[in-house]
């Protein structure tokens, strides 16, 4: 019986995958939209600053306030005594 939802779990998972692979067929994107006014495209230099250092300096900065206005006390752990 194992055997069986196994087999059935396969071919639905498979049957799904192939589905989202041919309705989203890359060939659909070359008919335009009416109203489809694309701009310029990005340089290799802004690519990388909006999408991998601007998160990064986002990070940085919510990471240096929470250190800075963190208000816990210090917590210093002793060494448990031996019974």
């Amino acid at each position: 019986m194992d055997k069986k939802n196994a087999l059935r779990t396969g071919a639905l998972a498979a049957g799904t995958t192939l589905m989202m692979l041919l309705m989203s067929s890359p060939a659909l994107a070359l008919t335009r939209d009416d109203g489809d006014d694309p701009g310029k495209g990005l340089s290799v230099g802004e690519t990388l600053g909006l999408y991998v250092f601007a998160p990064l300096v986002i990070f940085a900065v919510i990471a240096g306030l929470v250190m800075v206005l963190d208000r816990s006390k210090t917590r210093v752990t002793r060494p448990k005594a031996r019974a």
